[in-house]
């Protein structure tokens, strides 16, 4: 028999974060079908993986690739790291469901993920993955269902509560969503719509995950509603929800934003063994960088951006409204209790909003356009909305060591699949480097991880939180999602200035049994999926 491809003289870590073994893999029709000694056997692409890592393909727990993939489906920035499937709908935002008679708040949800305006062409799961298939992806796709999607495609952008009408609306279209294969829901407790979402609206929609056993994944609120503790608050919030509900609950993107709180990670992740020390299914993901990213209007009040951008944009052309929103805002973010550091906020996309240019600081900006960085954050936002973007450097890189050591903890890069062309902007290095900065910091030149655990944390840990059962792990009768790569070589070489610089050492890359990256150069194949929760 001749295969489709053979890999020999693999040193192979399964991904289950076992010591490696020395063995030969054979892919046919997309699937793994031989692990062992292959000689004698041959195969249409015969790889000599000699002195290389062959390991399962990775899978980005926490990504904003929603859109990104349609637009571009090369997905040139993660294939080239060695990943194979980007979890997508974090923090709230997903292109799905699509309420037509709301569809332009749908788009302003979802230029807060980065992209350029796109068509919507879908209103539920179903359609976007034909839509997503019928374009051709490089990699695959594992959905969630967005709060905020959800919420509007229900209430349109709304500050109040949800009745019982609108709650058991969004409860049928989220099983709905399930029924498609949707992995499970994700909030965005800081973004609107999400941020309005009672405690009790979450755990309601909760149960209808927990029946499911889907997960739960959150961008946690700025502040507790469950009490006044507002170091651990957002935390206290997403671990209550898994009690009450029953949900599994995966927290993202964990990190110490607060400059006081700097040093602090090892008290928040004691708060967290004792969780799940108690019986609480929970787990976390955390980005290897020092720095986040995110739509600039995150950061105003919420007042400011009640009833969606179109409002917000007409609120803020009042004088009095500006300067009262101008106070507000000096107070600080993440309800007031993180002072603003102007140098430290970076401009990463505002396609020349007022003459502003991307990669100076807020402060830089402020001072070369002669108005305050509070008056130019306002006015920014005011004419560009959701889709002018900044990277904050607002972490250290001593706490996120110490999340990404944590047991419990999977990497996820917080990025998206980006072609390398991306003009004048300079969206954060996490899109270009993330998976392969774990393995050559952290792993050859940190020793903090050692490879085996790595890659794990990077594969199969992933697939167990998602229940993602034939992926994740290399193994007899898997999909052949597989990255070949070098331990000595592979690196990040993305840096803030210069973000859009491909990943070193990574030399071949699988992806349901087909070559999407051969000898460090990325193939014409699009053999993505949008994949379905079983």
């Amino acid at each position: 028999m001749t295969w489709d491809v053979l890999i020999r003289n693999a040193t192979v870590f399964d991904g289950t974060g076992a010591p490696p073994t020395e063995l030969d893999l054979g892919v046919q029709d997309g699937r793994i079908v031989f692990m062992g000694q292959a000689a004698g056997q041959r195969a249409r692409v015969d790889l000599d993986a000699r002195g290389l890592v062959v390991a399962p393909g990775f899978i980005d727990i926490h990504t904003h690739s929603d859109m990104s993939l349609l637009i571009d489906g090369r997905g040139q920035s993660k294939v080239g790291q060695g990943v194979t499937t980007d979890v997508t709908g974090n923090c709230g935002f997903s292109p799905f469901p699509i309420n037509p008679e709301h569809l332009a708040l749908h788009l302003d949800l979802l230029a807060g993920i980065g992209d350029d305006p796109a068509t919507l062409s879908w209103v539920d799961l179903d359609g976007y993955r034909a839509a997503a298939e019928q374009n051709g992806i490089a990699l695959n796709i594992a959905p969630l269902v967005g709060h905020g999607a959800l919420r509007i495609a229900v209430m349109g952008v709304r500050s109040d509560s949800a009745n019982t009408a609108e709650l058991q609306a969004m409860r049928a279209l989220l099983d709905r969503m399930l029924d498609q294969g949707a992995f499970g829901m994700t909030t965005g407790l800081t973004y609107v719509p999400s941020r309005y979402a009672a405690t009790d609206e979450l755990t309601a929609l909760c149960q209808v995950l927990a029946k499911r056993d889907r997960l739960y994944a959150t961008h946690a609120r700025d502040k507790d509603l469950l009490g006044d503790d507002h170091r651990y608050g957002p935390l206290h919030e997403a671990l209550h929800l898994g009690r009450a509900s029953g949900v599994r609950v995966q927290y993202s993107h964990a990190a110490i934003n607060t400059p006081s709180e700097w040093g602090s990670a090892g008290e928040w992740t004691h708060r967290f063994d004792e969780a799940v020390g108690q019986g609480l299914d929970a787990g976390f993901d955390v980005y290897p960088y020092d720095a986040s990213s995110s739509a600039l209007t995150q950061y105003l009040p919420p007042w400011v951006q009640e009833g969606g951008v179109a409002a917000m944009s007409a609120r803020l052309q009042d004088a009095e409204v500006m300067a009262r929103a101008e106070a507000d805002l000096l107070k600080g973010w993440s309800a007031h209790l993180i002072p603003w550091l102007w140098d430290r906020v970076v401009l990463a996309r505002t396609d020349g909003l007022l003459g502003t240019v991307e990669g100076q600081n807020l402060q830089q900006a402020a001072d070369g356009l002669g108005m305050t960085p509070a008056r130019l954050v306002l006015s920014l936002c005011r004419d560009g909305g959701n889709r002018v973007m900044v990277v904050l450097f607002y972490r250290t890189e001593a706490d996120m060591r110490t999340f990404l050591t944590h047991p419990r903890s999977v990497m996820g890069s917080d990025g998206s699949a980006l072609c390398f062309d991306q003009g004048t902007r300079r969206p954060h290095p996490r899109n270009f480097g993330a998976s392969v900065r774990v393995l050559g910091r952290f792993v050859r030149e940190l020793g903090d991880l050692d490879l085996a655990t790595a890659i794990a944390k990077m594969s199969g840990r992933v697939a167990e939180r998602l229940r993602l059962k034939d992926r994740g792990t290399l193994a007899l009768g898997h999909a052949a999602d597989i990255v070949v790569f070098d331990p000595d070589e592979v690196a990040d070489r993305a840096t803030y200035l210069m973000p859009t610089q491909r990943a070193a050492g990574v030399r071949h890359v699988l992806v349901n049994g087909q070559l999407a990256l051969h000898d460090g150069e990325q193939t014409q194949v699009r053999p993505g999926r949008v994949l379905r929760a079983a």
